[in-house]
């Protein structure tokens, strides 16, 4: 099968297309003909082994998942022993997590992390919903615990995480405040933005406004400048880090173990948002899905052999919502 593989870190031209054998799943796991996989900042940052100190995790010298990608759409060809959830011929979704392997024809995913796919949805947009939507609905109803009428301020709000957290809060009942850049008003209105702050021309953090929740996807901002616009007793969400800093260390690593030391010793609360794949935030995203409460935007899609492009495009700061590939 053809795969988009990398054997070293660098820039997106680091990685090529190949032919590898197809996996074969064991036990436990679903064996996925891929018809769509997503990017995702975690993408980039696993090419380029940036920030330095994620090569810990991702290996040091170069990773240790030779296949990228992540989130994916496609049909179940075949299972292993002990799979009951789904079979042969069913459309799924899902997110492999650190262990990779989507940007490929196949791919063999833990029975645990793939779901039914929306109905209403094309395989490019369900592809676009796992990793993304997770982030989104952990830091707004798992971590945020989002009450209806409450005030909820989304910084960040065109991007992949962004463009599903503005739909998700209102779906909870939320008051939203999106914040993004000139040409990304309309669309964020457009989802259902209660209010849109511009950052070019305004700043979220000393406009006077508090919010309930801030939900931080940016790392841009100073751990001060951020609670300015969180109500005395509301809360912070940090899940920042898809801004592009090149010679970073420690990359939005930095605000974050600022944002662990501050929590205990103020009233705010601080929460450190990690995103983990799993079938039952799938099932969530798939009923809102199915509700019509909740699309995922697509900015563009590449063919397979253009995911070096597609990763040099959506690094680069100029994309918003998500880029799409198509196998």
């Amino acid at each position: 099968m053809r795969a988009i593989v990398q054997d070293r870190y660098g820039p997106p031209e680091t990685l090529r297309l190949a032919d590898v054998d197809v996996p074969v799943p064991a036990a436990g796991e679903v064996l996925v003909r891929v018809e769509a996989a997503a990017l995702n900042a975690y993408d980039w940052h696993i090419v380029r082994g940036d920030p330095w100190m994620s090569r810990l995790a991702f290996g040091p010298a170069k990773p240790r998942a030779r296949i990228r990608g992540r989130d994916f759409a496609g049909r179940v060809s075949a299972v292993g022993p002990d799979v009951h959830q789904v079979r042969p011929g069913d459309a799924v979704f899902g997110d492999l997590g650190d262990a990779n392997g989507a940007f490929a024809e196949y791919v063999c995913v833990p029975q645990a992390l793939v779901a039914p796919a929306p109905t209403n949805l094309t395989p490019q947009q369900a592809a676009a919903l796992p990793l993304a939507g997770v982030t989104a609905l952990m830091g707004l109803s798992d971590v945020g615990q989002v009450e209806p009428g409450q005030r909820v301020l989304v910084n960040g709000a065109s991007g992949g995480v962004g463009t599903l957290a503005v739909q998700l809060a209102k779906a909870l009942g939320a008051t939203v405040t999106a914040v993004c850049s000139t040409r990304n008003v309309d669309l964020v209105r457009s989802l259902g933005a209660d209010r849109v702050v511009d950052y070019a021309r305004d700043d979220f953090t000393r406009d006077g406004h508090r919010h309930d929740l801030v939900f931080d996807l940016v790392g841009n901002r100073s751990l001060t400048a951020l609670r300015r616009a969180v109500t005395p007793t509301g809360t912070l969400v940090l899940s920042g880090g898809g801004v592009r800093r090149r010679g970073s260390l420690f990359g939005p690593v930095w605000l974050l173990a600022r944002g662990r030391l501050l929590a205990p010793v103020v009233g705010q609360r601080i929460a450190i948002l990690t995103a983990t794949p799993s079938r039952a935030h799938l099932d969530t995203l798939r009923a809102y899905a199915e509700a019509g409460r909740l699309t995922p935007v697509i900015d563009r899609t590449y063919p397979l052999h253009e995911v070096p492009r597609a990763i040099g495009y959506l690094e680069g700061e100029h994309a918003r919502a998500k880029v799409v590939i198509t196998i």
